[in-house]
């Protein structure tokens, strides 16, 4: 079993608060086996009686008929009958079920759909509801409003590189590499060659991430322009981007006119199914988000790979992507930063540039700008990375990740320098 304590710690602290848990994040990241498994284990040994626990897999062709929200309803009300007992009701996939026309008003459009379930099930005090879903309409404004605040989400991701470490088997001098190459989706931990790999990473592109994505979104005929846009943002992880850049790559390779407002619907169909992320830029002295261009990041690089057929394996960039997962697995928001300033030309004319910060996260009063670099080793690449540090102004945290292993250590400026495994295995590196 590997050990996911942080989400297993979030379901403890939440059980039994009156609010529908609901369990998101792209398929095949372990949220089942964190609910059905890990939590229900969790139940068991604090004396939850194993008949108390109602599990519902809904992606299950056996369950099919309770992707019809009414036979749903009926059938949990009579599985949760005793009022004497409490239940915890575990539905897995509820994205599965269909909103329907209600049988009951004839004459006026009025759907019932899962929320409805699932705030019937909540009006019962003895009842506790955790859901998982792997898409983020399920959490959009509007369902979000008929929940009436009464949901509660916990977003799973991918093995971040601690819970990876701790689960690997060979050598740990390896488990690095591994990680780079491969990266973090559970099962990939059972599989023991590249092919195995390599086969099961591609086959949740293509026979589950793409085809759900198709069928989920109505879209037909178009998987090679599908296939394209993510190449394209593969190709480019670390690097600012946008729709309109990815639209002239496609007329000047592909020879295809795709308009960007059509690439930004698909990208942002890939960010709803969790397989992307997006940072913005924030201009740090001006304090705005400035836009376009910005960066997109996959939620587990061994997709990315995968998906390039392991063929650009640049370590700073995949270092990049990285660090940027583990910050939000630390549930940090995290923006690429901007530092404009004024500099004076050997033409004496006033020049204006911009210095990239890699990262900017923020959680409450907390704030981290953060750099990523392989190596820091000579003088002239030090003050190349630490430029736009040094241009801030302000007193938040500074950090250099490396991937050197180095003891971290802190500059004449105090920015702290740190080895990439130190940063990743310890969730307090940023404040030594």
């Amino acid at each position: 079993m590997i050990e996911r304590k942080k989400y297993l710690d979030k379901l403890i602290s939440k059980k039994g608060n009156g609010m529908v848990k609901v369990i998101t994040g792209i398929r095949r990241c372990g949220k089942s086996y964190l609910l059905f498994n890990i939590y229900k284990d969790y139940l068991l040994s604090v004396g939850v009686d194993a008949d108390c626990i109602i599990e519902l897999a809904l992606d299950d062709d056996v369950n099919i008929r309770y992707r019809n929200p009414i036979e749903l309803g009926e059938h949990l009300r009579q599985r949760t009958s005793d009022k004497n007992k409490t239940y915890y009701v575990f539905l897995d996939e509820i994205q599965k079920v269909v909103s329907i026309q209600n049988p009951y008003i004839k004459d006026v459009e009025d759907k019932i759909g899962f929320v409805d379930v699932l705030l019937g099930l909540m009006k019962h005090d003895n009842i506790d509801v955790y859901v998982t879903g792997s898409n983020s309409k399920m959490l959009s404004s509007d369902i979000l409003t008929e929940f009436r605040g009464r949901g509660d989400e916990i977003r799973v991701g991918p093995l971040s590189y601690g819970e990876f470490c701790n689960a690997f088997k060979g050598d740990k001098r390896d488990a690095w590499q591994e990680y780079c190459t491969y990266g973090g989706m559970p099962l990939i931990m059972q599989k023991n060659t590249h092919e195995d790999k390599a086969a099961y990473l591609r086959t949740l592109f293509d026979k589950i991430y793409l085809s759900d994505i198709m069928e989920r979104n109505n879209i037909r005929n178009e998987k090679s322009v599908l296939d394209d846009i993510l190449n394209i943002v593969s190709s480019s992880i670390g690097s600012l981007t946008n729709p309109s850049n990815i639209t002239k790559t496609f007329k000047s390779i592909r020879r295809l006119n795709i308009d960007s407002a059509t690439v930004g619907k698909y990208l942002d169909i890939f960010i709803d199914a969790f397989m992307l992320y997006k940072a913005e830029r924030y201009d740090v002295k001006g304090r705005k988000y400035i836009g376009s261009p910005l960066k997109y990041y996959f939620s587990d690089i061994g997709l990315r790979n995968a998906r390039l057929q392991f063929r650009q394996m640049e370590e700073n960039h995949i270092m990049e992507n990285i660090i940027y997962n583990e910050l939000i697995y630390r549930e940090f928001n995290v923006d690429v930063g901007v530092v404009e300033y004024f500099y004076r030309g050997k033409d004496g004319k006033s020049k204006r540039s911009n210095l990239e910060i890699d990262f900017i996260a923020n959680k409450g009063s907390q704030k981290y700008y953060i750099q990523s670099a392989l190596t820091v080793a000579e003088s002239d690449k030090r003050q190349q990375e630490i430029r736009s540090l040094n241009r801030i102004g302000d007193s938040f945290k500074k950090i250099v990740v490396v991937r050197d292993n180095i003891i971290p250590w802190h500059d004449e400026d105090g920015i702290l320098y740190i080895g990439i495994e130190n940063f990743l295995l310890d969730e307090n590196s940023m404040d030594k």
